[in-house]
This record gives structure tokens, sequence and C-alpha cells, in this order.
């Protein structure tokens, strides 16, 4: 019986683990979007996490939020700047979000201001 409890309880762990590696390591898309970058800040009680969203649409209606992981120093530190910007993000999405890492399934990357479009709208 020992030896049953032993097997199923390591199966299980096994499985677990395995879960959890495809979580954290497969990605289901990668790309890039641009906007007007018109939020970033880090928010949490327990967990800290980085997160923003940018303005896609024409009526300012079609927002894509975003999470940036803390060993993504650069982009941290580039996203503070271009506050109130446009921009391009690379990103890749997981199939599932891991709450200690960010509120959304899409990571950022890589940012650069999109030059082509920033201009005086007021």
């Amino acid at each position: 019986m020992i030896k049953f409890l032993t097997k199923a309880f390591l199966t299980i762990a096994l499985l677990f683990v395995a879960y959890f590696c495809f979580i954290y390591f497969a990605t289901y898309s990668e790309g890039v979007r641009a906007g007007e970058l018109v939020k970033f800040s880090s928010k949490g009680v327990l967990f800290k996490t980085w997160e923003g969203e940018i303005s896609q649409g024409v009526s300012e209606s079609q927002f894509f939020k975003f999470s940036v992981q803390d060993k993504e120093e650069q982009v941290i530190k580039d996203l503070n700047r271009l506050q109130g910007k446009f921009v391009k993000l690379s990103y890749f999405e997981r199939y599932k979000t891991l709450f200690w890492l960010g509120d959304t399934q899409y990571f950022i990357t890589n940012v650069e201001e999109d030059t082509t479009r920033n201009y005086n709208r007021y």
C-alpha cells in the first residue's frame, strides 16, 4: 500500500511540475503592438507587478493591457520615460497568467519609441 501511495504522490507531483513548466516556458504567441502609452505602474500588495496599457484606436476605445517582468529592467525604465508617447511593444503571450508575474498574459520584452507617430495632437 505504501508503495502505491508513493508512486501516486510522485506521479501527481511530476504532473504538477510538468504543467507549471508548460505554463511558464511555453508561449502562445509573439508579436508587436503599437499605440500611445497611457498607463504604466507598479501595483499589488504582496506581489508587486508592473502593469500598463496602450491605446490603439482612433476613438481611444481599443486598449492593449500588458505586464512586464521584474527582470526586464531596461524595459521598465524605457516605459517610465516614454509615458504619454507613441511606442512599439514587442511581446509574448503565455497560455495562462501566473499571479506573481503579472495580471495579464502579455509580457513585454522590448519597447521602442514610435517616432513616426509622435506628433502634437493638440
